[in-house]
């Protein structure tokens, strides 16, 4: 285990950087904290770069003997992390997620709330979702705030991140998927025609909703119902709602 103790190393320079997006995106990586989301890279196809350890502290956790570990100071540790308690040990990961696949996907439309976007992937994985794409404006999966959000179903579920959106969705059609649009003037969401066994479920931007060329490519535009004075949900209630029923039938 070596130990770094000055915040001008090259390497935690490095690590520091990856609390910004151009950082992630430069250097190809991303950094998770704690022992539950270190654990979930560790058994997942990620591959873990480095271990960091915070001086003094029992990581609690097995490790692959070629994976570099790195002791460090309080101050430096505290410096490379963004969370104030982080359990004393972070990873840094290589960026390369399976691709999105399978019968069941959630699709992100330009949703810019990294709340939203970490809680709408955990509650596609505990759905039994099987993959996620992600259009242009979504916060950024990798993010501190995602993927605290997402506790550890970023590992889980395959991400594809299409350059177009309605591209995307329109090999899905062809492929046999049904496209569901979630939207407030759609028809009735419990009233639905019958669906594909594959099935893809829109969910849109926080105020917009899902953009018309998205929902050009749409089989199903669908709403849920609002019976009370609220005009609208939030998009990660909306999202596990739907998702939920989506996938009632399966099987526990």
């Amino acid at each position: 285990m070596e130990q770094l103790t000055s915040l001008k190393n090259p390497k935690v320079m490095s690590w520091r950087s990856l609390k910004d997006r151009k950082g992630r995106e430069a250097a190809g990586c991303f950094l998770v904290e704690g022992r539950k989301m270190v654990g979930e890279a560790l058994a997942s196809g990620f591959r873990v770069e480095t271990l960091l350890i915070r001086e003094n502290t029992d990581p609690d956790i097995s490790t692959q003997s070629d994976i570099p570990v790195y002791c460090l100071p309080p101050h430096v540790f505290d410096a490379v992390c963004e969370t104030r308690t982080p359990q004393g040990i972070a990873a840094v990961v290589r960026i390369a997620p399976r691709p999105a696949s399978g019968p069941r996907l959630i699709v992100l439309d330009q949703v810019q709330d990294p709340g939203n976007v970490g809680t709408i992937l955990r509650t596609a994985d505990a759905a039994g979702f099987t993959g996620a794409l992600l259009g242009p404006g979504c916060a950024d999966v990798f993010s501190p705030k995602v993927l605290r959000a997402t506790m550890g179903s970023v590992f889980h579920l395959g991400l594809s991140f299409p350059d177009s959106l309605p591209a995307a969705l329109s090999s899905l059609r062809e492929a046999g998927f049904s496209i569901l649009s979630s939207q407030l003037d759609g028809d009735p969401f419990y009233q639905r025609q019958e669906l594909s066994a594959s099935f893809a479920l829109i969910i849109g931007n926080e105020g917009n909703g899902v953009s018309p060329e998205v929902q050009a490519q749409a089989t199903h535009h669908l709403r849920l119902p609002m019976r009370g004075g609220a005009e609208s949900l939030n998009a990660a209630v909306a999202a596990g709602i739907m998702m939920y029923d989506l996938t009632r039938n399966l099987e526990e």
